[in-house]
């Protein structure tokens, strides 16, 4: 089964994630299918903190992804900026 994740990146206690589909048997910081976007929860000033490819992640999950807890939650954050901007 694929699954919508992050994947650590980023320094020491300076955490910067991506969020992947990925086959749910590989390990967390394995390889991915593809690249969704990215969340940096520790954005500075101008940093951009969340970012998704909605198009993807839409598609991903028409063919039957399922997508973590946190990643759900960031899907909605970023839906919620995205209508707040338009």
């Amino acid at each position: 089964m694929v699954s919508i994740r992050l994947s650590r990146t980023g320094a020491k206690k300076r955490p910067f994630y991506h969020i992947v589909a990925t086959d749910s048997r590989r390990s967390g910081d394995g390889a991915c299918l593809e690249r969704l976007g990215f969340f940096n929860p520790v954005a500075i000033g101008g940093e951009e903190r969340l970012k998704i490819d909605s198009e993807r992640v839409a598609y991903w999950i028409s063919t039957g992804a399922q997508a973590s807890d946190r990643v759900t939650q960031l899907i909605k954050e970023a839906a919620k900026a995205a209508t707040v901007a338009a």
